[in-house]
């Protein structure tokens, strides 16, 4: 009897437990995460070496912890100014997006493949705004939804959305993030 009521136990637990979606796979094999940015278009910039005392990346274990980027423009240059004086509520989006694309550059230099990426577990953004400006999530969802379309449900993460006075060199957003690795 004791044999009978463990195996009904331990059935029980594995029909209670919920699988995790996973970015390595889906019911029609592993995501392709560059033909992912390829369907986005988005194009990823080589990752010049850091000259300062940081680093652009930090990995521990399969943790990868980024330090702060800015909104790195495609020709050269980032978008500076302020969202509610020198930039409206859509060029801060764009920023916003342009800081994911430098993001996923660093991170791609640092672990080679980005289908090593398990999940985007916590994003930090910051935007450079004036003290009226109040949408500073709408800003950030810019990000997040393109995180969101490259890894799906592992795309989903938790967030801060802070507004902030100033930021290095006027940039428009900084964002930082920390991603699980397989």
């Amino acid at each position: 009897m004791k044999k009978y009521t463990f195996l009904l136990a331990a059935l029980f637990a594995m029909a209670s437990c919920k699988s995790l979606p996973s970015a390595q796979s889906t019911a029609t094999g592993p995501i392709d995460v560059e033909a992912k940015l390829r369907e986005l278009g988005i194009q990823l910039s080589p990752v010049p070496p850091s000259t300062a005392s940081i680093v652009k990346t930090v990995r521990v274990g399969n943790m990868v912890y980024t330090s702060g980027h800015g909104p790195d423009k495609p020709g050269g240059g980032q978008i500076f100014g302020k969202v509610g004086d020198d930039l409206t509520l859509e060029q801060g989006q764009e920023a916003a997006r342009l800081t994911g694309i430098a993001l996923l550059s660093s991170l791609k230099a640092e672990i080679g493949d980005l289908r090593k990426v398990k999940r985007v577990v916590k994003v930090l953004g910051l935007v450079n705004c004036t003290p009226a400006f109040t949408q500073q999530p709408q800003v950030m969802n810019a990000f997040s939804d393109m995180i969101v379309k490259i890894w799906g449900e592992n795309g989903r993460h938790a967030r801060s959305a802070v507004g902030t006075n100033a930021l290095p060199n006027n940039i428009a957003v900084e964002i930082e993030m920390i991603v699980e690795l397989y």
